[in-house]
């Protein structure tokens, strides 16, 4: 009974704390920041917001492969068949019969320095101030720039309104003070989203506790979406992917 009140508590008071973090947000508020006090140019793709920046942590150490995260935000976001915002890449390593399957799932990014915004020539291609990466419909123009510039493979044609598309954080789910529909399904609890700028934040404490990586983190685009534990075979397809 002590146990079960005792992790009732620690849901609430975690939930209590990403309320109060999108609180900050909309009420423009302003916390402590990891990458600096720098202010965000408009002109510029390298943004740093001294106020909420989410990212995501993926505990590859929980991953099961279920793709319960994929179909959570297919239903979620109405991503039609063919097409993924999510999506979970298997990699069998080793030799039979020491054959072992690693997980890595994957989603856009969110970079500080996204190259897709970078190239964008109408601008539809842009980052909030709390560096969600974000794709404006109405002003796309479908030139698939944006497309061809993203080093992770994160975007594609949305085959029914022929723009860019691509995970967005849920955030219309967000912006409510919720979690995306990936991390809110998981059913092994292996993906943690927060305030990336607060270091007391779950994934902040995460990412340097357990050593967490981003991907192809020499390019230079500054993820927002961190790995723990990746396997290095499986990380060196992804560094070779086109």
């Amino acid at each position: 009974m002590d146990s079960d009140k005792e992790r009732v508590e620690g849901v609430v008071s975690s939930r209590r704390k990403f309320l109060g973090a999108a609180g900050i947000l909309a009420t423009g508020g302003v916390s402590s920041a990891i990458g600096g006090d720098e202010t965000r140019d408009s002109s510029s793709t390298d943004v740093t917001p001294k106020g909420i920046r989410w990212g995501m942590v993926i505990d590859l150490r929980k991953c099961t492969g279920c793709h319960t995260c994929s179909v959570a935000c297919k239903s979620e976001m109405d991503v039609p068949l063919g097409v993924w915002n999510a999506w979970v890449k298997e990699v069998e390593v080793g030799e039979y019969p020491n054959v072992k399957r690693h997980f890595l799932p994957r989603l856009c990014n969110h970079c500080q320095k996204p190259p897709c915004v970078k190239v964008c020539p109408t601008t539809a291609s842009h980052v909030r101030e709390d560096g969600i990466v974000q794709v404006d419909g109405d002003k796309c123009i479908s030139c698939k720039l944006c497309i061809s510039a993203c080093p992770y493979n994160a975007r594609y044609t949305h085959p029914d309104t022929h723009v860019a598309a691509k995970c967005n954080f849920c955030i219309h789910r967000v912006d409510k003070g919720l979690e995306p529909s990936c991390v809110n399904g998981c059913p092994m609890k292996a993906r943690t989203f927060g305030n990336l700028n607060d270091p007391e934040s779950e994934v902040s404490k995460l990412i340097i506790q357990e050593g967490a990586i981003t991907l192809k983190s020499e390019l230079g685009t500054q993820p927002s979406v961190y790995y723990i534990a990746p396997n290095q075979e499986v990380m060196g397809q992804i560094k070779k992917e086109v």
